[in-house]
């Protein structure tokens, strides 16, 4: 009788320490949230294009959308590959969370895989914000070229 508060000590000790990775979850899947928004404007963004350059009335923007479609190309490669990561990182946090449970009901040290998984997760977490980042940078520099352009046409008007 008295070997059991220990063992629901012992779970509750097991289920703190994986509180932390559970909100480490809730802030990778905000993240996978907010990729999927961007890859979903993305591809709306490209099909948008798609249409217009079957239409043979813009001819002129040819050019320009064939730019575009590039540029969208490269941010949805990015924003793949972030989602893939997140995904990556999810599952690692996820398996470091059923090893801390299925290593206490054990008794099997797993402190080495434990360890190894976090870094994994984080590794690629790293990663995911790495191409966010670039992706965002890509965004904006088109952006940032579009003003260039409006003020050249502006300073021959």
């Amino acid at each position: 009788m008295s070997e059991f508060p220990n063992h629901v000590a012992s779970v509750a000790q097991v289920i703190q320490l994986a509180v932390a990775p559970v909100f480490l979850l809730a802030g990778v899947g905000a993240l996978l949230g907010v990729l999927s928004g961007r890859l979903a404007r993305i591809v709306d963004h490209f099909s948008r294009i798609e249409r217009e350059l079957g239409d043979p009335a813009s001819k002129g923007d040819r050019a320009r959308n064939l730019a575009a479609t590039i540029s969208l190309s490269r941010r949805a490669r990015l924003i793949h590959w972030a989602i893939i990561l997140c995904a990556t990182c999810y599952l690692l946090v996820c398996l470091v969370v059923v090893i801390l449970f299925v290593g206490h009901e054990t008794g099997i040290d797993f402190a080495r895989p434990i360890g190894g998984l976090f870094i994994a997760a984080m590794l690629a977490l790293i990663a995911a914000v790495s191409c966010f980042l670039r992706e965002i940078t890509l965004a904006t520099s088109v952006i940032e070229n579009l003003n260039r352009s409006a003020l050249r046409l502006d300073s021959k008007a």
